[in-house]
């Protein structure tokens, strides 16, 4: 029991004894093993955990999502700085103008609309060993949410203006944060788009299928060399 105990990296103190006289015999080592609770807490020179939280639900689900989708994929990164003060502008302006909050997120999901139907072998998703093309954009958009995340999609985003865009992306964000969005609110997506404003860049996970993500960091005045 001992042995099987250091070999499992099992504090031996810790496990229920069955055994003639109290002792612990190999069977209970193993039964401590087998038994889900007693498993968390045999990392070997760890402290008592103050919460043990089981891996299940949502969390799991982009976990196996991710972890799939990095395994069926060969996956490249790329980083590059644009100067959105355009961009910026124009956000502002229509902002004002309509009374609502244009977020640089909307206007970069515009353009790659535009982007993706100049260049549809990127508008594309395998499956079942074919590369579908497609002609129409819809774009998965990333929420976050307490427990984890989630992709809404909008459809047929190279026919809308930013403006509606902004509005279907704040319902989508709303139910997706109060566990409404249905099955095809979730589905279909040829691109995704996730900005994470915090930080200048970062290496998005391809959703499963599809042949590229856009990960937006945050958008920032700096000195520039011109000329």
């Amino acid at each position: 029991a001992r042995r099987l105990a250091a070999k499992l990296e099992v504090d031996i103190t810790k496990v229920s004894a069955t055994g003639p006289g109290g002792r612990v015999v190999e069977s209970d080592v193993r039964a401590f093993i087998e038994n889900s609770e007693g498993t968390v807490n045999t990392l070997s020179g760890t402290p008592e955990p103050s919460e043990t939280i089981p891996m299940e639900g949502i969390r799991k689900s982009i976990a196996d999502h991710m972890i799939g989708s990095l395994a069926n994929s060969a996956q490249l990164s790329f980083f590059l700085e644009l100067d959105v003060t355009e961009a910026q502008r124009m956000r502002r302006i229509e902002s004002d103008k309509g009374g609502v909050t244009i977020g640089i997120g909307h206007v970069l999901m515009k353009a790659c609309a535009e982007a993706l139907s100049r260049n549809p072998r990127l508008n594309s998703v395998l499956h079942g060993g074919n590369i579908l093309h497609y002609e129409q954009v819809n774009i998965g958009m990333a929420v976050a949410l307490k427990d984890g995340l989630i992709v809404p999609v909008i459809r047929g985003v190279e026919g809308k203006s930013i403006r509606e865009l902004v509005d279907e992306s704040t319902t989508l964000a709303s139910k997706a944060r109060d566990s409404t969005l249905s099955l095809n609110e979730v589905a279909g997506g040829t691109f995704t788009v996730s900005v994470l404003g915090s930080v200048d860049g970062f290496t998005p996970i391809l959703n499963a299928g599809q042949s590229a993500i856009l990960g937006v960091g945050r958008s920032v005045e700096k000195p520039v060399v011109r000329d």
